[in-house]
């Protein structure tokens, strides 16, 4: 644009409110990464083995030896990935752990320490409702892209991968869509309340709907990960009939029917009685309605309630049988 003879433009003027988003995408940038995961496969015209990409998502740079934070269905069923920081330098990254049932996965790139931005980590705690958050992601494989909104709810349950609960939610209407999975959802201090994981949306594009999973469990799970390169989750030990086909089946008492019970296990040792046939019939296991004073009425209260223990911890289980009665085992 050419100017006119006597005629000054001024620089553009920015709310105070846009300089504040503008500084805090600025300073967030270097910590996000763009992830490329791909899959190894022999080429059909020679002995080669080639990268053929799988699949791609956003991360971040959790501290300075390297750790990269994204979500597991991210990088699942990948043979490797590639990461791309914000100065455009590609990494090869290396697995270091992963949880499938938060969703949370833990990659490690050799960078120097002059590459590496951690972000900086807030809390999910004192979250309120109406209080603005920032989706930084790449989106369709694009640029750092920068969405806002609010906190539309707390304490959401979404799905995780391998079917658990993911408890304690944030719920926010900031545009959240493909490729943003794994980027972080920051509070107006630019610090780090959660890991963009899902939108719930028919089309798969963004509705005003999108989940985060808290940075205080986001917290706890990436150190242990970092620590050990695994989650150990306490189980009892049973194979369980869903509530859904147990309702089509005609059982009518809230709880988790019990399918098998493994010979020899802990759970065989306590009593636990599985379903089984009597020639034609089929005599079903026990229900199991209640863990110490937690009350069970389906498999996603079962797996809620074991998230309060620990690997060893004793409980009681109360169980209802086919013959009317009542134990505790």
């Amino acid at each position: 644009v050419r100017a006119d003879a006597g005629l000054t433009l001024t620089p553009m003027e920015y709310t105070q409110q846009e300089t504040k988003v503008i500084d805090l995408f600025s300073r967030a940038t270097p910590s996000v990464v763009y992830v490329t995961t791909y899959t190894a496969r022999s080429s059909p015209f020679s002995m080669n083995v080639e990268e053929m990409p799988s699949g791609t998502g956003s991360g971040f740079v959790w501290d300075m030896d390297g750790h990269i934070v994204t979500n597991y269905h991210v990088i699942k069923g990948a043979n490797g990935a590639k990461i791309t920081l914000a100065n455009k330098k590609v990494f090869d990254a290396e697995l270091v752990g992963f949880d499938p049932d938060k969703d949370i996965a833990v990659l490690k790139i050799d960078a120097p320490r002059a590459d590496i931005t951690p972000i900086p980590v807030g809390t999910s705690s004192n979250l309120q409702v109406g209080q603005s958050t920032f989706a930084i992601g790449n989106p369709f494989g694009l640029d750092h892209t920068l969405t806002t909104g609010v906190v539309s709810g707390v304490g959401r349950e979404v799905k995780s991968p391998s079917g658990r609960p993911i408890s304690n939610v944030i719920q926010t209407d900031a545009a959240i869509n493909p490729g943003n999975s794994g980027g972080p959802l920051l509070d107006s201090g630019g610090r780090l309340i959660g890991m963009n994981q899902s939108i719930f949306s028919p089309s798969g594009a963004s509705s005003g709907v999108g989940f985060a999973i808290p940075v205080d469990t986001l917290k706890v799970i990436t150190d242990e990960l970092i620590r050990s390169g695994r989650i150990d989750r306490p189980m009892i030990g049973i194979a369980y009939l869903e509530a859904a086909q147990a309702r089509a089946l005609g059982i009518k008492i809230p709880g988790v029917l019990i399918l098998d019970v493994p010979k020899g296990s802990n759970a065989a040792k306590a009593g636990f009685e599985g379903t089984k046939r009597s020639g034609f019939d089929l005599v079903l296991g026990d229900i199991i309605t209640k863990i110490d004073s937690n009350v069970i009425k389906d498999e996603i209260d079962l797996l809620k309630v074991l998230e309060k223990y620990q690997v060893g911890d004793k409980v009681t289980v109360t169980v209802s049988r086919s013959d009317g009665s009542v134990k505790d085992l």
